[in-house]
């Protein structure tokens, strides 16, 4: 009978302990949530850029992508970002893909430009650079180039 009381103690301080673990996780997750807005971008090319993925300005974490589509017309990737509502972006904001590291990870930069006029709820990011395959920088590094002439 003694044993099984030193059992039931033991299992309920390891919920315990797993609760207080999850608690925390959930407290300290960046997480954009209702203060923010959405904005889209279109880019050519997406490599790597999943839904989650960071959006960051000056390296500070402002926002997350939210979702990625095919445009069926245009062929382009359709890039829906959630952004904090204190981060407000000027019209010409360029937006582009990066690598976070070597080790992978990418990430959507933005870089404000200098236009009065602000993006707005669901507005479009215009300027947009895609990635760039990290593949192809060390072709053109090894060879000058990628062959194409």
């Amino acid at each position: 009978m003694g044993r099984n009381i030193v059992e039931t103690i033991v299992g309920a301080l390891v919920l315990l302990v797993a609760g207080v673990f999850v608690f925390y996780a959930f407290a300290k997750s960046d997480r954009t949530g209702p203060d923010g807005y959405e904005i889209v971008a279109r880019f050519g090319r997406i490599d790597g850029l999943k839904r989650g993925a960071d959006v960051t300005l000056s390296g500070v974490k402002v926002g997350t992508v939210t979702g990625i589509a095919l445009d069926g017309k245009t062929y382009q990737a359709v890039v829906r970002m959630a952004v904090s509502a204190n981060v407000n972006l000027p019209l010409d904001t360029n937006a582009k893909i990066v690598s976070e590291s070597l080790l992978g990870g990418t990430v959507v930069a933005l870089e404000p430009g200098g236009d009065k006029n602000l993006i707005r709820a669901n507005g479009e990011i215009q300027n947009t650079q895609d990635s760039i395959p990290l593949t192809e920088l060390i072709a053109k590094f090894m060879f000058g180039g990628t062959g194409s002439k």
